[in-house]
């Protein structure tokens, strides 16, 4: 029932805080309380390594209002979230000086996108390319509808179940490319990892890597 209540309280009222809800106002996504007190990561904590990607950048740790808020743009109809993802994202990637030719995104499957109603992944991408100057493209096709990642806590399991998930659109705009790869969070980076394959398989020249949030525990 509170979930139905906050969910209408978000369609309803749209100018609300992304992370604590409170009405904040027209064109405002984050309160400066939320800004003040959200788990943003130090610059050395934002950076990992994947494979096949050698640096993946995350401004906020998931935890607390961050995960509950992205819980909400990917299940609970709220697309507009991605603006102040966005641009956390992009004051992220010019911190971190990652610089790239194209930004792409880890696509949803055709049948999980139709019932969300978008892909969460790709407005992200669109948002910070809208910030950046840089070109969104769909480089990637999701080819299988395999379980959700989140659902799968051993790693190698979760290597295993995205094996073979994606297809490279495009060659063309791929090869001896630098590619800026988006997701809204990474765990294990299994996911990442074998969207970065593809793409290396298919010519870019490297994969980097954003996300809004890190789940890794330092």
């Amino acid at each position: 029932m509170t979930d139905v209540r906050e969910w209408l309280l978000d369609l309803l009222y749209p100018s609300r805080c992304a992370f604590c809800r409170r009405l904040v106002p027209i064109g405002v996504k984050a309160c400066e309380a939320c800004r003040a007190k959200l788990p943003f990561l130090e610059q050395a904590a934002q950076s990992r390594t994947l494979t096949h990607i050698p640096r993946c950048v995350s401004p906020l740790r998931y935890e607390g209002e961050v995960r509950a808020s992205l819980l909400r743009y990917k299940f609970g109809g709220l697309p507009g979230y991605a603006q102040i993802y966005g641009e956390f994202l992009a004051k992220c990637i010019d911190e971190n000086d990652i610089s790239c030719d194209s930004i792409t995104w880890a696509p949803l499957s055709r049948a999980r996108r139709r019932r969300r109603g978008y892909d969460q992944a790709q407005l992200l991408a669109q948002e910070l390319a809208k910030r950046t100057g840089l070109p969104c493209e769909r480089l990637l096709r999701k080819v299988r509808n395999n379980p959700a990642q989140s659902g799968i806590k051993n790693a190698d399991a979760r290597r295993k179940n995205v094996k073979g998930a994606y297809r490279a659109l495009s060659p063309e705009k791929i090869r001896d490319r630098r590619i800026l790869l988006i997701d809204d969070i990474v765990t294990s980076g299994s996911t990442l990892s074998e969207c970065a394959s593809v793409l290396r398989a298919a010519g870019a020249k490297e994969v980097l890597a954003a996300t809004v949030a890190s789940a890794r525990k330092d």
